[in-house]
């Protein structure tokens, strides 16, 4: 919004896996970094002003890990360690290492390329020009090709001039040098080249030149797509082996890297945004009187008395503890199968809440006794929210365990106290109730309409989503998701633990690409409707947020970037701007479910 899209509101910090900025650049593995999860998760937006911001100061978080290479490591340390190239991390990529400031010949920095068959990869090599360098070259000695790639991806070809690279070798021969004690040379003193292979080896003084002249080129490189790259979505996609085997100091050197770019909205009304009809359905359970109802009827029954059904069998308002089987019946019942978590011991069933029951199943068990068991078949409606049970037929046996029906105290005003503490009339009590009920309306009609405006806005635009924001956005989500297991006691240790593997993240990403997908296209939206109407926020609102914000990290005892909360509470203030500014612009209608 207003140019980036970040997370919105961090409320608390766990473990998940990073990914690469796209899959069809290069391939990822797991990697476990500590992530920051919404309360509602916004995707991550946040361009690159300057091209030096793209860099950490060690280049292995820009190669996806393969198992061949990451075992593939530099020797010694180079002049580069002293270059300070800063960075701004995304949730996605915080905790990139620094390359060490070694002391001894033997240390490693590693690089880690990428092996997807899917990446294009052009490797480096050495090669005659018929143009002179000058002429081929800019006074900058690197040359840089963009390419179009599909999910608002660019690649750029860099070429850099045999000028270049032979500084940039001559730079880590200084560098190995200053480090290297050889017996006959003053400490620091400028060691023959054919001394250094022979204490370092020829390829690890290739690779150290690799190293050296991917960190100086880079920053020039990524300057063409400067206010359009977004951050942490740079990946080198050339091979490792293959610049080294073709690496020559006096040839031209190539690489591959790809980035992605702020994505286009496009708007697919001629009006775009404006003046949108909104059509926003309302539940029955939100409706204030009838809630108001229920709630009255619910805490009269909760001053009665269960008492045991021994002379009849189940009647309405009466409670129930049933056992049940199911088995879906399927080739006219020549074949039958359990249904996943169909079977349910010591099920409590109050008649008088049964509206989430499967249509029929109250109707077959009426007038059931204690001890008694029955068989009857039904069948799961198409509207049923579980789709893989729509049109399914059942047999279910149930068995009642036990029969309850409730003696509730007169209805008068001698009961007001007891239904709500300081009420001495039933009015009263209905009232204070309804007050309260018509909150809850407002707020759930508010949640209502917010959700039909995003899901309105997600349908009128069209987007070519960078992968990089689709994976961000899923993480988050996945990441929530297993927080709200974890806090409900849903999960122990071992599940918790397969769960947050890369297999089954990437198994989440792809089951559920068209909503995160659909979620990423609205808040980008949202972003281009902050820029477009000028929407403003106040130094003062925005200061109070993060206040709290960071008030809810300190009584959790949790880590926090406190810009990083800056910028997510901004991007949650905006996303409630552009809803606010919908709901007074637009022509909202609602209708009853």
């Amino acid at each position: 919004m207003g140019g980036r899209i970040r997370s919105s509101r961090l409320v608390v910090r766990d473990t998940r896996c990073s990914a690469t900025a796209n899959p069809d650049c290069s391939s990822s593995s797991p990697t476990h970094q500590s992530i920051i999860i919404p309360s509602h998760p916004i995707p991550h937006l946040s361009l690159i002003t300057s091209p030096h911001s793209l860099f950490p100061s060690s280049l292995s978080s820009l190669f996806a890990p393969t198992k061949q290479n990451m075992e593939l490591s530099l020797r010694s340390s180079l002049s580069i360690r002293h270059v300070s190239i800063p960075i701004l991390f995304s949730s996605s990529s915080r905790n990139t290492l620094p390359l060490p400031h070694l002391s001894n010949p033997t240390s490693f920095s590693p690089l880690l390329f990428s092996s997807s068959r899917r990446s294009v990869m052009v490797c480096a090599s050495a090669v005659e020009l018929k143009k002179t360098e000058k002429e081929y070259f800019p006074v900058s000695g690197i040359r840089v090709t963009e390419s179009e790639l599909p999910n608002s991806c660019l690649k750029l070809s860099v070429e850099v001039s045999p000028r270049i690279c032979l500084q940039c070798y001559n730079s880590s021969l200084d560098e190995y040098s200053k480090h290297l004690k050889v017996h006959g040379f003053r400490p620091g003193q400028r060691l023959p080249e054919n001394l250094i292979a022979n204490y370092v080896g020829r390829e690890n003084m290739q690779k150290a030149a690799i190293e050296a002249i991917l960190k100086k080129t880079l920053p020039e490189a990524m300057s063409s797509v400067e206010g359009r790259a977004v951050r942490d979505s740079l990946r080198i996609t050339s091979k490792l082996e293959d610049m080294s085997d073709s690496f020559s100091h006096s040839s031209v050197f190539r690489y591959d890297v790809v980035v992605d770019i702020a994505p286009t909205v496009t708007w697919l009304l001629d009006t775009k945004y404006k003046d949108l009809k909104i059509v926003v359905e309302i539940d029955d359970i939100i409706d204030a009187e009838k809630a108001s109802e229920r709630e009255f009827m619910r805490r009269h029954k909760a001053l009665g008395a269960l008492r045991i059904v021994t002379d009849r069998g189940l009647q309405l308002g009466d409670l129930v503890v049933l056992d049940i089987y199911g088995e879906s019946i399927a080739d006219g019942e020549s074949k039958s199968e359990k249904i996943p978590n169909s079977e349910r011991k010591g099920f409590h069933l109050d008649t008088e809440e049964s509206s989430s029951l499967l249509p029929g199943f109250l109707e077959a068990i009426i007038g059931i006794r204690q001890g008694e068991t029955r068989s009857f078949p039904l069948e799961f409606p198409q509207s049923w929210e579980q789709e893989s049970l729509r049109g399914v037929s059942v047999n279910y046996t149930v068995e009642c365990k036990e029969l309850f029906y409730r003696e509730l105290p007169p209805l008068d005003d001698s009961i007001a106290g007891q239904l709500v503490p300081g009420c001495t009339t039933l009015n009263q009590v209905k009232e204070l109730i309804l007050q309260r009920c018509r909150e809850v309306e407002r707020t759930a009609i508010d949640q209502a309409t917010d959700n039909a405006i995003l899901d309105r806005l997600g349908k009128i635009v069209e987007v070519d989503i960078p992968q990089s924001l689709f994976e961000e956005q899923g993480r988050e989500l996945y990441g929530a998701k297993l927080l709200q297991l974890q806090a409900e006691n849903r999960l122990n240790e071992n599940q918790l633990q397969s769960l947050a593997r890369e297999e089954s993240v990437r198994e989440y990403l792809q089951k559920e690409r068209e909503n995160i997908s659909a979620i990423v296209r609205q808040m980008l939206a949202i972003g281009e409707i902050f820029k477009s109407e000028n929407l403003q926020l106040s130094t003062e609102e925005l200061v109070k947020e993060v206040e709290k914000s960071v008030a809810e990290f300190k009584n959790h005892n949790q880590d926090y970037d406190e810009d990083r909360v800056k910028e997510q509470v901004q991007d949650v203030l905006e996303g409630a701007k552009v809803l606010e500014w919908l709901r007074e612009n637009a022509r909202i209608e609602y209708v009853k479910k």
